[in-house]
């Protein structure tokens, strides 16, 4: 089709995958885990909370290396001003933790028929620790157990805390980000080479994952959209198996993880040749894209990069607003260990833009009833502004820079 789409058989691009990429980024290391820790207590004081309890979820893993699923079983972190930081968790699954524990921690295990929100009150009041900052992500069970030991006034909601410490990435976040984006970046590439007539949203998400995973990301893909024609007006995909055919564009949403860190990189581009309108919101789109970009710098408000998107497609008849065809939703989502965090790029968001900030910057247009394009590229924000982890696509045609 071109030199970048429907030029590789399968068997060319999985010799691809073995090429090789930048060295894999070193692991947080042991000091900046204490860091955290330090800068919670910071942030503690300012809140006037006495305790933190961050529970099991990415904020878990961002404070200790644990990667945990949240379940009915309460894991978690008891964070005072003084002392060793105390991990809440099931006797038997003490073993399993100690695996991936990356801080020195005391414990405070509870056993199957035991109270572990008592255990959690406890720890506190041996302290002398009265109000907890509890992480917004705790189940509702988790805070109505607190409630009934601690008292529902002293518990306030942690997310000043939790994202104050997450928010700015540091340089070995930033390391371990765009090595995650230089993965799916090249898998965005081998996918768009192998695109052919009637191949199957089905085999690109297998192909996806595969590279993913020869690449080196943590395990596959951690997501994958593929939309080809009609399907792409729908942000996040519609069920079904679809078959390319020519004069489609197709969109690819997709990304991975290394050592947690996440990619998300969104490509859409034309298969054969693209009609006037395809072309017209293409390039819109591209703009909408840069306009947010050219927008970040330090002090700036988040919600003005969303604006800077949305400007651009006003004044070319679009929207206002949400409204179709036009733009449904957020410019852009901060990322980090979660695929999507603080800070977001929306209306109403007057959090100011600060460095070390991740965020996509993702301004879709969507034509309802006849296609849609996003273009997805992730910037950090640096004192001179906004510094790329992908560099965006150049043509309709031309979906990768090189």
């Amino acid at each position: 089709m071109t030199t970048q789409i429907g030029h590789l058989t399968l068997e060319q691009a999985r010799a691809q995958l073995a090429a090789t990429l930048p060295n894999r980024p070193a692991p947080i290391s042991a000091d900046e885990y204490a860091a955290r820790l330090a800068h919670a207590r910071r942030l503690m004081r300012d809140a006037g909370a006495d305790a933190l309890l961050v529970t099991a979820g990415m904020s878990l893993r961002w404070f200790t290396g644990i990667g945990w699923g949240a379940s009915e079983r309460l894991v978690g972190l008891l964070l005072t001003q003084h002392g060793e930081p105390l991990l809440i968790a099931p006797n038997f699954e003490e073993g399993s933790l100690d695996a991936v524990l990356r801080i020195a921690a005391g414990k405070r295990l509870w056993e199957e028929h035991e109270d572990p929100h008592a255990l959690v009150a406890g720890a506190m009041r041996e302290r002398g620790a009265k109000t907890l900052a509890l992480d917004p992500e705790a189940a509702f069970r988790i805070h109505t157990g607190l409630a009934a030991h601690l008292g529902a006034g002293a518990i306030s909601n942690a997310t000043s805390i939790i994202d104050g410490c997450r928010m700015c990435k540091s340089a070995a976040e930033l390391a371990l980000m765009q090595h995650a984006c230089d993965i799916t970046l090249q898998v965005q590439k081998l996918a768009a080479g192998i695109a052919r007539e009637g191949i199957g949203t089905d085999e690109l998400v297998r192909f996806i994952d595969e590279a993913h995973r020869a690449l080196g990301a943590d395990g596959g893909s951690t997501f994958c959209i593929v939309q080809f024609g009609h399907a792409t007006a729908f942000p996040h995909g519609i069920p079904g198996v679809q078959h390319l055919r020519k004069g489609e564009l197709v969109l690819i949403d997709t990304g991975c993880s290394v050592d947690g860190y996440n990619s998300d990189v969104t490509r859409t581009w034309i298969f054969g040749e693209a009609n006037a309108e395809q072309l017209r919101i293409w390039n819109l789109e591209r703009a909408a894209q840069q306009a947010a970009f050219d927008a970040v710098r330090p002090g700036v408000a988040c919600e003005a990069v969303d604006q800077a998107a949305r400007d651009v497609l006003e004044a070319a008849g679009l929207g206002p607003d949400y409204r179709l065809p036009g733009l449904p939703h957020r410019t852009g989502h901060g990322c980090g260990l979660a695929i999507h965090e603080a800070p977001y790029l929306v209306r109403g968001n007057r959090l100011p833009l600060a460095p070390g900030m991740c965020c996509s910057n993702e301004p879709m247009i969507v034509v309802p009833g006849r296609f849609g394009v996003r273009l997805e590229d992730h910037f950090h924000v640096t004192a001179a502004g906004a510094r790329w982890f992908t560099p965006p696509s150049v043509a309709i045609d031309q979906p990768f820079a090189d």
